[in-house]
């Protein structure tokens, strides 16, 4: 583990992310980086999930940087109208547009998004981060599937609700979808967020 400052890296080259966290001024965000990928508790995030968590801290930062003050959930939206494989052209556009009428410069934004492999990269060579996946771990596996999926099923939701938006009989405003997933107990009929079944290894009316 490096000593905090990211201005090197011990290969003697610059990290991307070393660099950005330094141009962005994020202090503190690297180390929270080493935390989230080897902590096993509910910050815990995978190589795919820190990226999307570091670029949407870029994004927020630019936002933030021309006065545009999002609300809670925006910028994750934005992020994903950005980049999302599953989002229209228009859609896109749109978004695209907003940004750089409140004097966002997209294209220099894009360049600065940085992919998984660059974080695992920083946190491996520049912070000489040790991990052991929990690849082993079928309950820890199960839940980043489900939180995966949960994601997915929103961002086509959104997505296919943005399409609609451009039809003179459908009127919906910057559409933001909610995933739910609940699991009943066969057993006493118990209903609770999946996620805590996994987490606390089922229903109670197992429990002798």
């Amino acid at each position: 583990m490096t000593d905090g400052s990211e201005s090197g890296t011990s290969a003697g080259r610059r990290s991307k992310v070393a660099r950005l966290l330094d141009e962005y001024e994020f202090e503190g965000l690297g180390a929270e980086l080493e935390h989230r990928w080897t902590t096993d508790g509910r910050d815990g995030m995978s190589l795919r999930e820190l990226e999307t968590y570091f670029n949407e801290r870029l994004l927020e930062h630019r936002m933030r940087s021309v006065g545009i003050q999002s609300l809670e959930g925006e910028v994750p939206n934005i992020y994903r109208l950005l980049t999302g494989e599953d989002v229209s052209s228009g859609g896109r556009t749109r978004v695209k547009r907003r940004l750089e009428r409140a004097g966002v410069d997209v294209e220099a934004l894009q360049e600065d998004f940085v992919s998984y492999q660059a974080i695992r990269t920083y946190l491996k060579e520049y912070r000489g981060t040790v991990y052991e996946s929990e690849e082993g771990d079928p309950r820890e596996s199960a839940k980043r599937l489900i939180a995966q999926m949960r994601n997915r099923t929103s961002a086509i939701a959104e997505n296919k609700l943005d399409q609609l938006a451009e039809l003179e009989d459908f009127h919906l405003e910057d559409p933001q979808v909610f995933v739910d997933v609940q699991v009943i107990c066969g057993r006493c009929s118990t209903q609770q967020p999946i996620q805590d079944a996994l987490e606390d290894g089922g229903c109670d009316c197992g429990v002798e």
